[in-house]
């Protein structure tokens, strides 16, 4: 190629075109140019990776690396270099670190576990309905805050064994750390409250341990001595706040995009057990809530789709255009979730050995929030034209910063 037809990388994270809508560069480079490099906000360049089965590929690679702290690890923004200072917990980690501490958290998170669960998750949506229905649906009423953000939040408390006396103070810093109008200095300061909290927490759990994954750790790691007391403290916040914004933004989704097909919602309507898992399946394709966290740097120099990357370059393995490739998902625009499905998985958990831990957890809450949903509400309905529905800034992930609903 000469030089005067050679362009620059484009910049990234792509912006999208409007709501929901995936930037449509994903698309031609799918088809144009599948492993290609982009320029992030410092000016380096990192590889973006667009392919399903590439991405796979390369979250599958332990030649890649997942440690922030290694030259060349893409970051992208300031505030993600900042962070990636801080002592880093297992998703962050590489072999056999990562499985060493992801091991120490993870039978709280298996099926079995999270099915005994379900009966208060669906306790806990029911509680929150209910209450709404009491309050009125007449007038708008912003379902983020009554309900969104309180479903994940309470059921990782319960989890985590946060008194259900402070579930208003953590759901407010929460609210506030997830929120995307908040400014950083407000976010910065929800954090810390957050981890101040957490310390707070396991300091009580050293002396009076209870039935909670804090006592877990403690009994079973910072006693011994295999974990510091922050180690414990950054792995309870981890799972405080990791999948707390994304679960919001999925229900917040979920809500707007089966409000956008009715004929799929009379279905969910009329048989919620059946349809509901279903529905959530074909979400967590058409709607990827955590696009940005996939990413990695070379170990050593290696090929991906034909291309070669060489030690010490980032990679970005851009999960949203992997849910939405053709060649594994006919008409991947359309949202349908009749979809017919063979062996291929949609990558909105991640994908390989760093796949989300709490997985069965987000599953179980969102099956049972659309479940639930009109059941309880079946006149549920947003109270301003779809158009009007507040997104978050076209190149953070996608969500939905407050939602005005009439039920």
């Amino acid at each position: 190629m000469s030089a005067s037809t050679r362009s620059a990388p484009p910049k990234f994270p792509f912006a999208r075109p409007e709501g929901a809508v995936p930037a449509l560069e994903y698309a031609r480079l799918r088809t144009s140019d599948p492993v290609s490099q982009v320029e992030l906000w410092d000016g380096s360049l990192a590889w973006l990776v667009v392919k399903h089965k590439d991405i796979c590929s390369v979250l599958t690679d332990n030649r890649l690396s997942k440690e922030r702290t290694r030259p060349g690890f893409p970051e992208l923004s300031a505030g993600g270099k900042l962070a990636a200072k801080n002592k880093p917990t297992f998703v962050d980690m590489d072999p056999p670190a990562h499985m060493q501490q992801r091991s120490m958290v993870e039978s709280l998170f298996t099926k079995a576990h999270i099915d005994s669960m379900r009966p208060q998750i669906q306790k806990t949506v029911d509680s929150l309905l209910d209450e709404m229905i009491k309050k009125g649906g007449s007038e708008p009423v912003d379902l983020v805050e009554k309900f969104a953000l309180p479903v994940p939040s309470y059921t990782i408390y319960s989890i985590l064994g946060v008194p259900l006396s402070d579930l208003p103070t953590l759901t407010n810093f929460a609210a506030i750390r997830s929120n995307g109008s908040a400014t950083a200095t407000e976010a910065s300061n929800a954090n810390n409250e957050l981890l101040k909290y957490m310390a707070g927490l396991v300091d009580k759990r050293l002396s009076t341990p209870k039935e909670d994954l804090i006592s877990l750790l403690v009994s079973e790691q910072l006693k011994p001595g295999h974990l510091t007391k922050d180690d414990v403290v950054q792995i309870a916040f981890l799972l405080l706040v990791a999948g707390n914004a994304t679960m919001v933004n999925m229900i917040n989704l979920g809500v707007v995009t089966i409000l956008q097909h009715p004929d799929q919602l009379e279905d969910l309507k009329k048989e919620p057990l059946e349809w509901s898992p279903k529905f959530v399946e074909e979400l967590c394709r058409y709607h990827t809530a955590s696009a940005l966290a996939t990413k990695r740097v070379a170990k050593e120099d290696v090929v991906i789709g034909g291309k070669a990357i060489k030690k010490g370059e980032g990679i970005i393995a851009a999960t949203q255009s992997g849910n939405r490739d053709e060649d594994v998902f006919p008409n991947p625009d359309v949202f349908d979730m009749k979809r017919a499905r063979g062996k291929e998985e949609a990558l909105g958990y991640g994908w390989g050995e760093h796949r989300c831990v709490a997985e069965w957890l987000a599953r179980a809450e969102l099956e049972i929030v659309f479940a639930t949903l009109w059941q309880k509400l079946p006149n549920l309905k947003l109270a301003i034209p779809f158009e009007e529905v507040k997104y978050s800034p076209p190149t953070k992930d996608v969500g939905i910063i407050d939602l005005p609903v009439v039920f």
